[in-house]
């Protein structure tokens, strides 16, 4: 879904986050959540099938797992 982009360590930050946000504002809103969705999966497997931070009680307050 993706692509890895490696850049030269003597290219300035700045011009990195603009090539960046060109690129995710070229996207659709469906894109643009289709690759959050796909990168929740990612995160997903590379911890072993557990999600990075999940929900606490009711509401939005979202906690890490304690290790």
């Amino acid at each position: 879904m993706g692509k890895l982009t490696l850049y030269d360590i003597s290219t300035p930050r700045e011009i990195i986050a603009e090539e960046r946000e060109s690129v995710y504002l070229s996207h659709t809103p469906e894109q643009r959540f289709l690759s959050v969705l796909h990168l929740n999966h990612i995160s997903m497997v590379m911890n072993g099938g557990r999600p990075l931070k999940s929900p606490q009680g009711k509401g939005l307050v979202i906690r890490k797992p304690a290790r």
